[in-house]
């Protein structure tokens, strides 16, 4: 379905924007990753990608908190593929701290990468999809972008941003083959969450299936985490024909949290 396409998927080297970079690739995408880590383990993955899906796959280490990075990782994208097509904002990082404790330079940091970074990235691929006449715009927000939680004061606010920006940018694109929505996971089972349970499950003395248990009871009515391979197919499908009238929309894949 997407053969001829570009996706450049932020935050692409794990969890949920690997895991979405795949789902695209599966339909034929050339594929742009972006993010940090082992250099040789993301040219493995680089490299998995292109032999596995037959798309040419490239990577950008572009710091999602650096505007001219991320004009100057666009600008690369369009020279190598022709355009950017396909933008998948999923870059984000966390901290959990009261108000009253939670440190200047994290507030900055969270919102720079998790909301600014939309706004960049859109910024810089909108003038080639208005020209090509179409353009798919995803935003990775999350449950926190429809409900707050407490002590994640950053977090929550960046989330609830990437919403509102996505309705402005369905409203400002709207007519023009260009669609912008938000996909708003709970919990997804990353690799990093898969830790944070086994920490919790070490903290207490119980297994994992317990601390598991314990996590989903919070918020998720379906008692089970979504996967990145879920929300991949579900950033697959606001790409496809079906969707051409979905636009400014908060997806929830949340096992219901945001039901309650």
């Amino acid at each position: 379905m997407l053969k001829g396409r570009t996706a450049l998927v932020t935050g692409s080297t794990s969890g949920i924007g690997l895991g979405i970079a795949e789902a695209l690739a599966a339909e034929g995408a050339n594929i742009q990753l972006n993010g940090f880590g082992d250099a040789s383990e993301i040219e493995r993955l680089r490299a998995e990608i292109e032999e596995k899906y037959g798309v040419t796959a490239a990577y950008s280490a572009a710091d999602m908190s650096k505007p001219d990075e991320i004009r100057a990782m666009v600008g690369e994208a369009e020279a190598r593929f022709g355009g950017v097509d396909i933008l998948v904002n999923n870059a984000g990082i966390q901290h959990v701290s009261p108000v009253e404790s939670f440190p200047d330079e994290r507030w900055d940091a969270i919102i720079a990468i998790n909301l600014s970074s939309n706004f960049h990235a859109i910024k810089a691929v909108l003038a080639g999809m208005r020209a090509r006449g179409w353009g798919r715009v995803i935003n990775v927000a999350s449950a926190h972008g429809l409900v707050a939680s407490a002590e994640k004061a950053a977090y929550v606010a960046a989330k609830h941003g990437a919403v509102g920006l996505t309705k402005v940018i369905a409203l400002e694109t709207g007519g023009s083959g260009i669609t912008c929505n938000a996909i708003c996971p709970g919990w997804v089972l990353t690799p990093l969450v898969e830790k944070q349970v086994q920490a919790r499950a070490d903290a207490a003395g119980t297994s994992f299936a317990a601390a598991k248990a314990a996590v989903l009871a919070e918020k998720t009515p379906s008692k089970d985490f979504a996967t990145p391979a879920q929300i991949g197919g579900l950033a697959v499908f606001l790409c496809s024909p079906a969707a051409d009238q979905i636009t400014g929309t908060p997806l929830s894949i949340d096992g219901g949290w945001t039901a309650q």
